[in-house]
């Protein structure tokens, strides 16, 4: 779709890992590497290390590009980590960076005014109409939601979600409440398209994955690309805006609330 395109700046917080990682000597063994003491993995970990690095290499191996290769080569070094037991599962994805929140930013040019855009995303019980990851929204209050989505596996997660800043016709940001089972944020920016061709908008989100890094990576491996999947919302977003409903592969149409 042509109005679709990447945006490479994110203001939205970047959570980051916690650092207080605590190796105890006497419960793992340790060796000398370059003159630093370094925990040997357990066997727990070498097997996920091993699991976790043939999915990237396979994952890697399925895409026909430098990212493609990219990944092969960071599914390796985890093959090679659980192979030689030299680290720990934190210290391999601290090398490769692995442990980082996902960050997706798509944005979609839409032939509708901003207002209307705005009004239909505001109330977030719309938004499992075209985001097929979510079950549910549940729209407590002018600033709190509750959300269930699919996970990996089959499972569910759920959070309640704050709305942080709300500009009416412009722009909408929210966040996780704190001990939630999934931590994310991000916002929707709704802007005048260039020679009044509708309205352009922006989707940016970040979140940690539930179940961790490897949970990340078999959910990728299994077709749940998060930067694919958030392009394909903000597609089906268009065609339910401009067409009153959204196609689905079943050749039914979807229709709007």
């Amino acid at each position: 779709m042509g109005g679709d395109k990447d945006i490479s700046q994110s203001p939205v917080p970047n959570p980051q890992p916690s650092q207080n990682l605590i190796l105890n000597a006497e419960r793992n063994d340790v060796t000398l590497a370059s003159g630093e003491k370094r925990a040997e993995a357990s066997d727990m970990e070498r097997w996920a290390s091993l699991i976790g690095g043939g999915a990237l290499v396979l994952m890697g191996l399925r895409q026909a590009s430098l990212r493609g290769v990219l990944t092969a080569l960071a599914g390796g070094g985890l093959i090679y980590q659980g192979a030689t037991k030299h680290s720990t599962i934190e210290q391999v994805q601290e090398a490769i960076g692995l442990n980082k929140p996902i960050k997706v930013e798509k944005t979609v040019t839409i032939n509708k005014p901003a207002d209307e855009l705005y009004r239909y995303w505001h109330n977030f019980e719309n938004l499992p109409t075209f985001m097929k990851h979510l079950k549910s929204v549940k729209v407590y209050n002018e600033k709190r939601s509750h959300w269930i989505a699919n996970a990996p596996l089959g499972n569910n997660v759920e959070w309640d979600a704050d709305i942080l800043e709300d500009r009416e016709n412009e722009f909408i940001s929210w966040a996780s409440v704190e001990g939630s089972d999934i931590e994310n944020s991000g916002f929707v920016r709704f802007q005048k398209a260039p020679a009044n061709r509708g309205t352009e908008v922006k989707v940016v989100l970040e979140y940690n994955p539930p179940g961790g890094t490897l949970t990340a990576i078999f959910a990728k491996l299994f077709g749940e690309e998060p930067e694919q999947q958030i392009g394909d919302e903000l597609r089906r977003f268009k065609m339910l805006m401009e067409a009153g409903e959204i196609a689905t592969t079943e050749g039914q149409p979807s229709g709007r609330k």
